[in-house]
């Protein structure tokens, strides 16, 4: 019976069971709508992505293809809770069961909210909301930079009432503003902006505007991103976030150094009204002209209030000119009467000379002139005998120790060719020339290589009663 039941049995192939199980799965499940919390999260290099969705008792593996990873607004994250929608399927493979992920989506404004407040409790903790770090918004910039996407209303808006209060320069970064990926363009334009040099090519906006519209918090998530606060956080560039409308707040909004309730509203913080700016400075001349009249009329009449208690300039003068003329008068007329006394007085010790008179003072001159004279000239002859003896003093000393005096007893100097003094025999090489110096001239000699043998002079007979003197004679010394 055995044998029997199992041959009715039909046969599958390994391929063929795995085919039937897959096509039963899928049948069966063909759309299912699951909610879960993320577990492991993977994205391929391919763009798919892998994930595991679990609750407290069972995991299901799933998988999300490209094209679906692309379009989904909130990157999957793990701990995050969602609702995935899609068909069960397997993988004949590895001999498991998947869910092939269609649309996936936050399980409720709360899981997005608390993973919300989860960054946003990290990047306080860091100092990112700090207001010490946030920059002051120029007053007047020359470039507005503004990140947006470049056919929504939002650049419209801003172009259009920058237009109405102070027409700017303006450079658009376009950029998506929703969905995946949204977040890396986003991250790059503000990077770019910052990358710009100044004075180049593309001018570098003194100011940045991070633009969009309104939405639902899915479609504003990717300025909740890390990644995009940090680099709203880091740039150099002034920036201002204009996201959603005044309820809605993202992260970008904390870490930028200004908040906009609108994008409208940004491009009012970032240019004056001209027209505004015109009337003030109208105004402030206005007031300066009126000040300054003021000022002069002040002056004008305090210096005709002091001229008054000065008095009339002829009254002060007057007095004094009368009292110049008559000192004057009377210095004329005493320097006339003095001239005529000292003429009076020249006429009459004129009268008194005579040639007697002259010549006797001029012989008492002459006698004290020719006195100091011979003085002189005493005292003159005096200094020349006592310098003349002085020099002749000195030419028989310096006579006296000349090497000249020396060769004249009998001595001579050698000389290399080059002038130097020889002294010893050793500082003379055999066949060097040189020169020998007598008192009367000098011959040219070449020194040998031997040593000459000292001659024995004759021996002279002793004088009696000779004493042996104590020291080597005198020119030797001088010589040496």
């Amino acid at each position: 019976m055995v044998e029997s039941k199992v041959g009715n049995v039909h046969e599958y192939s390994v391929s063929e069971l795995s085919g039937a199980v897959k096509r039963a799965i899928e049948d069966n499940f063909g759309f299912v709508r699951v909610r879960g919390e993320l577990g492991r999260v993977t994205n391929a290099a391919s763009g798919h992505v892998y994930l595991d969705l679990k609750d407290e008792k069972a995991v299901i593996s799933g998988v999300m293809w490209k094209g679906v990873a692309a379009r989904i607004a909130v990157r999957p994250e793990q701990g995050m809770e969602v609702i995935v929608s899609g068909r069960m399927s397997t993988f004949p493979g590895q001999s498991r069961y998947q869910l092939i992920i269609d649309a996936l989506e936050p399980a409720g404004a709360g899981a997005l909210m608390a993973l919300f407040e989860e960054r946003k409790k990290k990047l306080a903790a860091e100092g990112l909301f700090a207001a010490a770090r946030k920059k002051p918004i120029p007053f007047l910039p020359q470039v507005i930079g503004v990140v947006t996407s470049p056919s929504g209303a939002v650049i419209r808006d801003i172009l259009h009432r920058l237009r109405e209060r102070f027409p700017r320069h303006v450079i658009v970064w376009p950029t998506l503003v929703q969905g995946r990926g949204a977040e890396a363009k986003i991250v790059a334009a503000i990077e770019g902006f910052n990358a710009l040099e100044p004075g180049g090519n593309i001018p570098r906006p003194d100011v940045l505007i991070v633009a969009r519209g309104g939405g639902s918090l899915e479609d504003l998530w990717c300025f909740n991103e890390e990644a995009v606060a940090r680099a709203a956080a880091a740039s150099d560039i002034p920036l201002i976030s204009a996201v959603g409308h005044e309820t809605d707040t993202t992260l970008i909004d904390y870490v930028a150094d200004k908040r906009a309730p609108t994008p409208s509203a940004a491009a009012e913080m970032a240019a004056p009204v001209r027209a505004d700016l015109l009337a003030e400075v109208q105004n402030k001349q206005r007031r300066i002209t009126s000040a300054s009249a003021r000022l002069f009329e002040t002056r004008r009449a305090g210096l005709i209030s002091a001229a008054r208690g000065l008095g009339r300039p002829e009254d002060i003068l007057g007095a004094a000119g009368q009292r110049v003329d008559r000192a004057s008068d009377r210095l004329r007329a005493a320097a006339r009467a003095r001239v005529d006394n000292a003429l009076t007085s020249i006429a009459k010790t004129g009268g008194r000379l005579n040639g007697n008179l002259l010549a006797a003072g001029f012989a008492v001159n002459a006698n004290k002139v020719a006195a100091s004279w011979s003085r002189i000239a005493e005292r003159a002859q005096r200094i020349f005998t006592e310098r003349k003896t002085a020099l002749v003093g000195a030419a028989r000393v310096l006579e006296t120790v000349s090497y000249a005096r020396v060769l004249e007893r009998g001595f001579a100097l050698v000389r290399n060719e080059t002038g130097a003094v020889i002294r010893r025999a050793g500082d003379v090489a055999a066949g060097a020339h040189g020169q020998i110096q007598f008192a009367d001239g000098a011959r040219e000699v070449t020194f040998g290589g031997g040593k000459a043998k000292p001659k024995t002079p004759p021996a002279k007979p002793a004088a009696k009663n000779a004493k042996k003197p104590k020291t080597a004679p005198r020119q030797q010394r001088l010589f040496d």
